[in-house]
């Protein structure tokens, strides 16, 4: 059985000798992690590690280390990282990165790892950050939120990043579509869903897979007024080198890159009716953006490669950015559905966005959080790709203690 109030102290001391005489409470919990200090137990010696480290940095430098002498003994020899990993790749100029929520509200701290992560690295390295707002799904697109997010990436970015909005970038997408069909890496599908679906069931090629270039040029034109909502899609033509209709996953077989929608968008109306579907306008902007790295969630493994597909239909397959994949945290007892949130402030659960039971980070900005707490909390998390369970009272522990 560990003595955690021993090894703590002595962490403390060790965290606090190397910090000009300040220990950080995070940074000894997760020191503690290492020595055995089970999630579950955070609560049950929080309050203590906090006496502890109050009690070292009242101490002067040299007591400090007069003392650390004593009980070094109780530190691992396992290093503790401190600071960020290193990137592969980096050029001289700096790092190209990006973080693309979706218009669908505000931030919230489910946000807050990958995007705090990608602003470190450009901090560390020198380069550009990208918002880059996620909205060429009309429906799911919420009027508020483009300046919600804008307000919130000013403060927890101190004003670096520059917000690009995909439904700007319109043109952009019809010219790449446009690339694709010549190239014959593209086609028009007329196809009902079902009879897809059963093509991709069966790895057989659909009937129009193979209609000529000229004519899917034509096709496409058609999309923007002839066809209907649903009668059409523009399908990637999977390579076969990478499988083609018989590639191992059949979400890699002909996915689509554009579809025909008419509702109503909140900044544009009815001026578009062929939207991109989310892997082909990332594709396009991280390729327009000359993005050199990503740090994404795990769960877009899938996407990558369908991004990396299209950068290599388009020639650009050495071009594709160096991407980290996250685990992801799951909440045990948080809420963090932004269309919920909105449903409670409508009912009059919440009194607004920054309410001070939601976790936005527009509530926990009144609520007297600082960006640097959440740039320690990634900072400490760093590049994993293990799944995290966590639970509020937890989260706001280790969050508190960076906020200093």
């Amino acid at each position: 059985m560990i003595d955690i109030e021993k090894k703590a102290k002595a962490y403390a001391l060790k965290n606090a000798i190397s910090y000009n005489g300040k220990a950080v409470v995070g940074k000894v919990i997760s020191a503690l992690f290492n020595e055995g200090l089970k999630k579950e137990d955070i609560g049950k010696y929080s309050k203590k590690i906090a006496e502890i480290v109050n009690e070292v940095n009242s101490l002067s430098l040299e007591e400090q280390k007069k003392l650390f002498e004593e009980l070094k003994s109780e530190v691992s020899k396992r290093k503790v990282r401190e600071g960020l990993p290193e990137l592969p790749n980096v050029p001289k100029t700096g790092i190209i990165t990006r973080f693309a929520p979706s218009a669908s509200g505000p931030l919230h701290i489910g946000h807050t790892i990958p995007a705090c992560l990608a602003f470190l690295y450009v901090k560390k390295y020198g380069g550009k950050f990208y918002v880059r707002i996620e909205d060429t799904n009309p429906e799911n697109s919420y009027p508020d939120s483009y300046q919600l997010i804008k307000e919130d990436s000013e403060w927890l970015f101190e004003k670096t990043a520059e917000i690009v909005i995909q439904s700007d970038r319109m043109e952009i997408y019809y010219d790449y579509a446009e690339k694709l069909i010549e190239k014959n890496a593209a086609y028009v599908c007329s196809c009902t869903p079902d009879e897809f679906r059963e093509c991709v069931s069966k790895k057989t090629e659909c009937k129009c897979r193979n209609i000529s270039v000229e004519e899917n040029l034509e096709r496409w034109k058609k999309m923007f007024n002839a066809f209907r909502e649903g009668e059409a899609v523009l399908r990637f033509k999977t390579p076969e080198r990478f499988g083609g209709m018989g590639h191992k996953n059949p979400a890699m077989r002909d996915f689509p890159l554009a579809r025909i929608n008419e509702k109503e968008h909140p900044r544009t109306g009815n001026k578009y009716r062929v939207w991109p579907l989310m892997n082909f306008a990332v594709a396009v902007d991280d390729i327009e953006m000359k993005m050199t790295h990503v740090i994404r969630g795990k769960d877009h493994r899938d996407n990558a490669e369908r991004q990396k597909m299209i950068y290599a239909a388009l020639g650009l397959e050495e071009k594709f950015p160096w991407t980290s994949f996250l685990g992801r945290i799951h909440f045990k007892d948080l809420e963090l559905s932004t269309t919920k949130f909105r449903e409670g402030i409508n009912s009059g659960i919440y009194s607004g966005w920054d309410d001070p039971k939601l976790p936005t980070l527009a509530s926990l900005r009144k609520r007297g959080y600082k960006p640097s707490a959440f740039w320690k909390l990634a900072e400490r998390i760093g590049l994993s790709e293990a799944d995290k369970l966590i639970e509020k009272k937890e989260y706001f522990l280790l969050l508190d203690s960076f906020n200093k």
